[in-house]
Parts: structure tokens; C-alpha cells; sequence
């Protein structure tokens, strides 16, 4: 069956290229030689994808069912545009947009054409050029390049068939790529192909799975490329560039960038900016950073500055010698009582998980040489693990505690000591939160089949240890079985996390329960505020 034009497709191939790009993110870095060897690419294009999905996302949940196809465009190519990180990040933005422009022209529920996928490919390619101020070849600019020629030359044959046209693009792509080290001479030096034309591939591979239908094993995805000798990041890589790497996001007049552009090639190199309608998003390298935020501000308001320091390895420095914790909040409650206690706090909102750059940014915001990161989600513990990883190499020591309920992180606050080592420290909070049950109650959205029986809207889901073991009728009387059966193999002490709808029989009847059936047992509550969940129990 052809591909059928829709935001489903657009939202699969986004978070197929996700996916993937989580996979071969460290092999990307350890590919990254040019323009700077910092080791960053295949992160800066995982969370330049993951912002993308993210705004897919949001749009999907303000629609009333599945948005439109070009609704759906334009919040991935917005998305991508926000989020851009680093010099690949910001020209694969740009080459999302030159797709989604293409596919926001095309009619919602039909058949995708052969002809439509060259032109979102050509169109790509040709704002990936625009958007670097001095394309140079053997980068991702050439492996797009040469996945629009090959789809091109395979339409010209007069095939009807859009997956073919994907597939021989994928193709052309992982051709080029392997020949950038004959291109670049720091790539052939390196025994290296360029990181952010493999990070393309894995994209287009990602548009082959979602057209074609046909899965990929990890293996195959984006793995046919040989890589010669890859090195270490940061390993006798020599950069004699500019000191900095300045980006923002640019509030300024269309007709104000062209002069913007100019003043920022005459500061620096590796500029790239992409964007349009007011909106931009601007990539260089300097040796006065303080010149290029001021050439924004000349142009319009720039904001979301970041300035970082362009070295092969990057030195901790500016740090305390002392330890921190991070954690992630559903609820302001439980987010002052983790302030309280001296935690970094991450808000997530309802829904969602907060991204890897959030959770970066928190490490970061610490200043502390070592770290300790409490997820409190399931999902979020991924997310968690990419940041970790990217802190390190910040040359922060840093721990990831797979907690997963606001309660086990709050069990683990309450054991942190700063005077132990950190090995021992990190233990003794991952037994804390490891030895803490935890359940939740909250409303069914929809009718559905669990693995108690079925449910209808409406009906009251109790969850322990993220398995649905209760479906009732109301929260006080699900919240009790909970705590029954929970507390039927022991436990000292409950801790009760109210949500912004909790009443009084959860606020005051449930403890007055509590301590007329289990006298032995102490009871914490506190006022969580988070939506969606009106109770967490925790029992230790």
C-alpha cells in the first residue's frame, strides 16, 4: 500500500528519526571533527529532533483528533527551529523546514507522490545552502545534496512509486557520505565521514521506514556507511578557530537579517541562520562574542543566548567542589518542598516529559562537580541517562537514580548525605528509593481492556508500581485497596502526595483510615498540586 499523506506520517518519521539518532548519537560524536572536534553532533541532532517532536506533540494534543498534514509540517519544522543545537543542528532544521514546506502543500489523505518526495528532498537541500553563509562540500550540505539528485534520477525513470524514490535516496545519501573523507582533509586525516551527514542519513533512513512501512533493525538503520578508524572524542584533534560558538534566536524584521549576516562573516566563521517570519535561529564562531550579541541587537531582540567556549575537551571550570541533586516535579508542591531541601527542580508538565536540554540545563545551573539526577518518571529516566551522558563529558561526575514516582525520589532526598563519598551516597538513595512501593489513582480517559478487566471512561484506574491492579469507582475507595494490599506484606511508613483535585476524603478521611488500621504505621502528607493524579502513595 503507498504512503498516505498525514500528520501520522509526519509524526512517525520524526520520532523514527528520534529514535534513531538516540541510537547513533554516540557514534556521531566520536565522528565529529569539523568544523570544531568538540564531540557534540550526534548530540546537538538528537535534541534538535528532539524539540521537533516535542512541538509535534503539543500540536497532536491541541487538536481534536489528529491535526492536519500542514499543521503537523509547520510544528516539526517550528519545533526543530527552537531547538536547534550547534552548527549540524541549526542546517538540519533548515533542511526540515525545506520538506515541511513540501508537504504542507499537499492534499491531506492521498497517496504520497514519487514526484513530491524529489521536491521536498530538492527543497530541503537547496535551504540547507542558503542557510551557510560559505557551504563547504563533504558535509551535510553534500549528502542532501545527493540524496535530491538520486531520488531525482530515479523519478526521471518515470516510477510511480514513492517508496522507491525514499529508498533510492537513503541510498544516494550513504553514498555520499562515504565520500566526504575525499572531500575534507580533516576528515581523511581523522579516518572519519562527516557526523553530520551521518546524522542526515539516519533521518532519510527514518523517512524510508515511515514511507515504505517496512521496520529496520537498529542494525541496518543508517549502518551501511563504512567508518574507518574511528577515533575518540576530543582525542589529538588540533581546532585553530574562534574561541566561541555564539547562537540565539533572533525577534527581528526579515529585510534586517541580510546586513545581520554580513556584520557576523566578517566577525567569524561556521555561520549558519535559518528562519523566517520574525523568527530566526543564528549559529557562529567568534573570537568577540560580545560583537555578535551586539550585531543581533542591532537587528532585532535576540534571546536564548548561549555562549560556549570551542575546545576539543571541555574543562569543568566555575564549579563548586560540592555535590547536587536534580529531580523532576510534576506538582508545585512537592517542587517547593524540593527546593527546600537545596534539589535542583525540573517542572514537567502535564502529559509530557521534560526534554534532554532541560535536564542538561538543571545540571548545569547546579555548578557543582558532582551531580545526582532523580527522574521520578519511567519515561523520563531515557531523557535522563542522554543528559547524564552529555554532563559528562562537561567533566561533571554525575549518577542517574532510576526513580519512578515523585515518592521514591522524595524516599531518596530524604537519605542524601553530602559527607559520604559519592559512590556511597548514590547507593544509599538507590536503596531508599528502590525499597519504596508506590502507587497512584487517577481518572480513565477512554474505555479500554486492562489487565484487571475492562474499564470505561471515567472509571477510576489504581496503579502499584506502574501496573494497574484496581479499577473502581471512586479515588478514596481505589486509594484504600491500594494501601491494603501494599501493606499487607509491610512497610513503616506511607507518604501521600495530594493532587490539585484531591478533597477531603483523600486530604483527611485517608490518614483518619490510615490510622485506625495500621496504628504502627507513620504517615507523611504532603500537598503536591501535580494534575491528573489527585493521589501518590508511596510505602517504605
Amino acid at each position: 500500500m503507498p504512503a498516505i499523506v498525514s500528520s501520522s506520517l509526519v509524526r512517525e518519521w520524526a520520532h523514527l528519526a528520534l529514535s534513531g539518532l538516540g541510537d547513533a548519537r554516540t557514534e556521531i560524536d566520536a565522528l565529529n571533527v569539523f568544523p570544531v572536534p568538540d564531540g557534540d553532533t550526534g548530540t546537538n541532532l538528537y535534541l534538535t529532533m528532539e524539540s521537533a517532536c516535542e512541538s509535534i506533540e503539543d500540536c497532536w494534543s491541541e487538536s481534536d483528533g489528529a491535526p492536519a498534514v500542514d499543521a503537523a509540517a509547520r510544528a516539526l519544522s517550528l519545533g526543530a527551529l527552537m531547538g536547534a543545537r550547534g552548527n549540524s543542528g541549526v542546517i538540519l532544521s533548515q533542511i526540515l523546514r525545506g520538506t515541511t514546506e513540501v508537504l504542507s502543500g499537499l492534499p491531506d489523505g492521498e497517496p504520497l507522490q514519487a514526484e513530491a518526495v524529489w521536491e521536498l528532498l530538492t527543497r530541503a537541500a537547496d535551504l540547507g545552502y542558503e542557510a551557510v553563509a560559505r557551504p563547504v562540500e563533504g558535509t551535510i550540505l553534500t549528502v542532501a545534496r545527493a540524496a535530491a539528485e538520486a531520488a531525482g534520477d530515479l523519478v526521471r525513470t518515470g516510477t510511480s512509486d514513492a517508496s522507491a524514490v525514499v529508498m533510492a535516496a537513503a541510498e544516494g545519501a550513504r553514498e555520499a557520505l562515504a565520500r566526504t573523507p575525499t572531500m575534507l582533509e580533516s576528515l581523511r586525516l581523522a579516518g572519519v565521514v562527516d557526523a553530520g551527514g551521518r546524522g542526515l542519513v539516519v533521518v532519510l533512513d527514518a523517512l524510508e521506514e515511515a514511507v515504505s512501512g517496512v521496520r529496520m533493525s537498529a542494525i541496518e538503520v543508517g549502518l551501511h556507511t563504512p567508518v574507518p578508524r574511528p577515533v575518540e572524542v576530543g582525542a589529538s584533534r588540533h581546532y585553530g578557530g574562534p574561541a566561541y560558538e555564539v547562537m540565539f534566536l533572533l525577534d527581528a524584521d526579515d529585510d534586517r537579517v541580510p546586513a545581520l549576516r554580513a556584520d557576523l562573516d566578517a566577525l567569524g566563521d561556521s555561520l549558519v541562520v535559518v528562519g523566517g517570519d520574525r523568527l530566526w535561529n543564528v549559529h557562529v564562531h567568534v573570537d568577540d562574542a560580545g560583537a555578535a550579541v551586539e550585531a543581533a541587537m542591532t537587528a532585532g531582540r535576540p534571546y536564548r543566548i548561549r555562549i560556549t567556549h570551542l575546545e576539543p575537551v571541555v574543562a569543568a571550570s566555575g564549579r563548586t567542589a560540592g555535590r547536587a541533586l536534580v529531580a523532576v516535579s510534576h506538582g508545585p508542591g512537592v517542587a517547593d518542598l524540593l527546593r527546600e531541601a537545596g534539589v535542583g527542580v525540573i517542572p514537567a508538565k502535564a502529559r509530557q516529559r521534560p526534554s534532554t536540554a532541560e535536564i542538561l540545563d538543571a545540571i548545569r545551573l547546579m555548578h557543582a562537580s558532582e551531580v545526582v539526577v532523580l527522574p521520578s518518571d519511567k519515561d523520563t529516566q531515557g531523557v535522563a541517562e542522554s543528559a547524564a551522558e552529555q554532563a559528562r563529558a562537561d567533566d561533571i561526575r554525575i549518577a542517574v537514580i532510576p526513580t519512578r514516582s515523585i515518592v521514591q525520589t522524595l524516599a531518596a532526598v530524604a537519605v542524601h548525605d553530602p559527607s559520604l563519598r559519592f559512590d556511597d551516597d548514590v547507593v544509599s538513595m538507590t536503596r531508599a528509593a528502590g525499597a519504596t512501593r508506590y502507587a497512584a489513582a487517577t481518572v480513565a480517559s477512554r474505555a479500554a481492556l486492562t489487565t484487571v478487566g475492562p474499564c470505561r471512561e471515567g472509571d477510576i484506574l489504581g496503579l502499584v508500581d506502574g501496573d494497574i491492579v484496581v479499577v473502581g469507582s471512586d479515588i478514596p475507595s481505589v486509594a484504600r485497596d491500594m494501601l491494603s494490599g501494599m501493606l499487607a506484606i509491610g512497610g513503616e511508613l506511607v507518604t501521600l502526595v495530594l493532587g490539585a483535585e484531591a478533597g477531603p476524603e483523600l486530604r483527611d478521611e485517608l490518614p483518619d483510615w490510615l490510622a485506625q488500621q495500621h496504628p504502627l504505621i507513620d504517615v507523611i502528607a504532603h500537598e503536591g498540586g501535580q494534575p491528573l493524579w489527585p493521589i501518590i502513595m508511596g510505602v517504605e
